[in-house]
């Protein structure tokens, strides 16, 4: 495969990536009402290495694990460590405030990638995260005080996570190359191991198996978790990180619009504004130019 269509294939990975995820983000918020952030998040990553392991069987694609180090550390960073704490901030969050704060994650990704990658931010990187630095200023409202600064902390925090997930899994690339496909599995296996023993230590309410919850808990292993993550890791060897990442802020304009029509979480007039200088940074930092 040549570069342009090595690109041109993790653009439209990253285009599905970005209507899955932002989907997910109403599911994550419904399912609340049946199970604990916690529990729900062990179920869909366990039930999706599971998945993950028949298709390599059936594919006859390679089972060994990769490099173990990397692979289990992309595995806390990116599943365990952002997705529990996505979720946990949404019990008391609203669906938009919690996913436009965890998709701080380009800002850290790239200077990240700087630090332990030496790729080193361009200066329409620069202007891009600026842009997004002020939109995200705008979408926490600190004049407003910051409503649950436990929710907010959480969200932020889990941004950090998934950035350092993300320079992980591109490191594990360069060096090792791993199959995509096994290497998604594997972390997300560890990921999930994690995710369960934190259930053994912080009560949760008991799970509702009713018909709503488990098609959530489908969506979010089979789309969100299972494709949703295998697309990613193609991105993230396929294109620059600095674009791979940013270009993810898509997910929380797309589900901030989603929230507003799904769950009636109408945007206030800050995050509107913060919203338009997110695209901004995401146009910037992608290098798009406005005739392409």
């Amino acid at each position: 495969m040549n570069e342009a269509k090595a690109s041109t294939g993790g653009v439209i990975a990253l285009g599905a990536t970005v209507i899955i995820w932002a989907f997910s983000w109403i599911v994550m918020k419904l399912v609340l009402r049946y199970v604990g952030p916690f529990d729900f998040c062990a179920l869909r990553y366990g039930m999706g290495a599971v998945l993950l392991f028949v298709v390599l069987l059936v594919m006859r694609r390679p089972l060994a694990c990769p490099p173990l180090a990397g692979t289990i550390v992309t595995g806390l960073a990116q599943t365990a460590a952002f997705q529990g704490l996505g979720q946990f901030a949404l019990t008391s969050g609203g669906t938009g405030h919690v996913v436009l704060l965890a998709y701080a994650m380009p800002f850290w990704a790239v200077l990240l990638a700087w630090l332990l990658l030496g790729e080193r931010p361009l200066r329409r990187n620069w202007i891009g995260l600026a842009l997004a630095a002020i939109g995200l200023t705008f979408v926490i409202a600190p004049w407003n005080g910051l409503g649950n600064p436990v929710s907010t902390a959480f969200a932020l925090l889990g941004g950090v996570c998934w950035a350092l997930g993300t320079v992980t899994s591109k490191r594990m690339f360069q060096r090792h190359g791993p199959d995509p496909l096994t290497f998604t599995a594997w972390q997300m296996a560890f990921g999930a191991i994690a995710l369960g023993i934190v259930t053994l230590f912080i009560p949760q309410r008991s799970i509702d198996w009713s018909p709503a919850f488990i098609a959530g808990l489908a969506y979010s292993v089979i789309l969100a978790t299972s494709l949703a993550w295998t697309l990613w890791l193609l991105v993230v060897r396929r294109l620059p990180t600095a674009v791979a990442s940013v270009s993810s802020l898509a997910v929380p304009v797309i589900s901030v619009l989603m929230a507003w029509v799904v769950l009636h979480e109408k945007p206030t007039p800050s995050e509107w504004l913060g919203v338009a200088f997110i695209v901004a940074g995401l146009l910037a930092v992608s290098g798009v130019k406005l005739r392409r």
